[in-house]
C-alpha cells in the first residue's frame, strides 16, 4: 500500500481505502464505538470496538492487508501498531471518518453522519 504519511508510513488516504476496498483488496476496520458507528459508517467496514479487538484478532485474516479506521485517526493508529507488530500488514486510513466525508466519499446509512463527542 501507498505511504501517505511521512511520520507514520501506515496511512493511507480514505480515496484509496474507497478504490481498494472496492476491488476487495482489504479488509477495513471501523474501531469506532457502537453510537459513532450507527449514525454513520462506510459500507463494506466491519465493526470492531477498539476494545474488543484483542479478542477478536483470530478473525481477522492475516494473508489480506488490514486498514483500521476511527473519528479522526488516533484509535485506528494505535490499532495499526499493535497489528503490525503481531504480524499483520495493517494500516490507518488518514484522517478517519472525518477526512472520509471531507473528501466527498459516502456514508451508510443514506442520511448518516459523523456522530458527535
Amino acid at each position: 500500500m501507498s505511504d501517505e504519511s511521512p511520520e507514520s508510513g501506515t496511512d493511507v488516504s480514505p480515496k484509496e481505502v474507497s478504490e481498494r476496498l472496492a476491488r476487495g483488496e482489504i479488509q477495513l476496520i471501523d474501531v469506532r464505538e457502537t453510537y459513532e458507528h450507527a449514525a454513520g459508517h462506510v459500507a463494506g467496514a466491519r465493526h470492531i470496538e477498539l476494545p474488543l479487538l484483542t479478542a477478536e484478532a483470530e478473525t481477522i485474516d492475516r494473508d489480506r492487508p488490514v486498514v483500521f479506521l476511527c473519528r479522526v485517526g488516533n484509535r485506528s493508529r494505535m490499532a495499526t501498531e499493535a497489528f503490525r507488530g503481531a504480524g499483520y500488514d495493517a494500516h490507518s486510513m488518514a484522517g478517519g471518518i472525518v477526512a472520509w466525508v471531507e473528501e466527498g466519499l459516502p456514508l451508510e446509512p443514506e442520511d448518516g453522519r459523523i456522530a458527535d463527542h
